[in-house]
């Protein structure tokens, strides 16, 4: 069992968005082992506990072996590399025929979040926040190896002197889009109507979000990237008929979407899941430019304040494309 989680979780890539939790549900029918590895997830994390006290059952001596496989494939935070995959693994059992045993892998990331109480009808549940001061302070220091873009006068020949694992801090105009507005380009596009007024591609880069709705003095809400792979289908697309200069989103991109990215001298960089609020706070400006009726997934033209996005380049013209630091891909 654990040797097959050890194969398999680097199949699944990064959009999934590590470091999070594993719920595996074995036995029962194949879908009472997909119910049970839901609900194991919805468990406290307790790994460490567990390590202290050390394991009482052959399950838990499952978890702690899995736990420790896990972290040792150097998947890493956003799968760009570290010592923390899993922060937990999440194991709930049910009877079965040996003969035909199912298992089901579900993977969690971090940034979901529960709380667990009793509604016992003497009123309103009372939940205390957690104190801000235990964690810990946010800072912008990026390290040495930064290049800092402003995308208002980016050139074809300033991309290609990027480098593979760069982390890039951008400023500038941007573009938003996810799958709604990449599916209406297409069929717009299709039916010979051309791009929507106002809207131009040629040069620029896409961020893919569906940034939340502006609160108080807020440009726009939360906005973290959303998992690049549902645009592979739409990037030859928007690389060979608009103009498309780069794209930022999360995780991996497919091996057809990587030779496109190379054919067309393009770039595709990888921004940090979990850090919604974050980005968030580095847009300053933020206007609709089409499908407006989309609500979130229409097409936003956002303002950035100067080296607040950093990004980790992840493909560009002149890498190989194999996704080196994933490891199984």
């Amino acid at each position: 069992m654990a040797a097959w989680v050890e194969k398999t979780l680097p199949t699944m890539g990064a959009g999934w968005c590590p470091p999070g939790m594993l719920g595996i549900g074995i036995g029962g029918t194949a879908e009472k082992a997909a119910v049970l590895a839901k609900e194991s997830l919805m468990e406290h994390i307790d790994i460490q506990e567990l390590i202290e006290r050390g394991p009482q059952n052959a399950e838990e001596e499952l978890r702690l072996d899995i736990f420790n496989r896990v972290n040792k494939l150097g998947i890493g935070a956003q799968g760009l590399g570290g010592l923390t995959t899993v922060v937990d693994v999440k194991i709930k059992t049910a009877p079965t025929h040996a003969a035909s045993k199912p298992v089901c892998l579900i993977p969690n990331c971090a940034a979901t979040r529960h709380v667990h109480f009793t509604l016992d009808g003497s009123g309103p549940a009372e939940l205390t926040p957690p104190k801000l001061e235990e964690w810990p302070q946010v800072t912008w220091e990026v390290g040495d190896n930064v290049r800092r873009v402003n995308l208002d006068n980016i050139t074809q020949a300033d991309i290609e002197e990027w480098k593979t694992g760069e982390t890039v801090l951008l400023s500038g105009k941007i573009l938003t889009g996810r799958d709604a507005a990449h599916k209406r380009i297409q069929e717009m596009l299709n039916s010979g109507q051309g791009l929507p007024e106002g809207v131009d591609f040629k040069g620029r880069f896409i961020y893919y979000v569906g940034p939340v709705d502006a609160v108080g003095d807020e440009a726009v809400g939360p906005a973290g990237p959303t998992t690049s792979t549902r645009m592979d289908k739409f990037t030859e697309m928007m690389l060979s008929e608009t103009g498309l200069m780069g794209m930022i989103g999360k995780a991996e991109r497919g091996p057809a979407t990587v030779e496109s990215i190379k054919q067309h001298k393009a770039v595709y960089l990888m921004a940090v899941g979990g850090a919604a609020y974050l980005v968030a706070k580095a847009i300053k400006k933020a206007r609709v430019v089409a499908f407006e009726d989309l609500g979130m997934e229409a097409i936003y033209e956002s303002k950035s304040k100067t080296c607040q996005l950093p990004l980790p380049l992840i493909h560009k013209a002149t890498t190989p494309t194999k996704l080196a630091r994933i490891p199984g891909k």
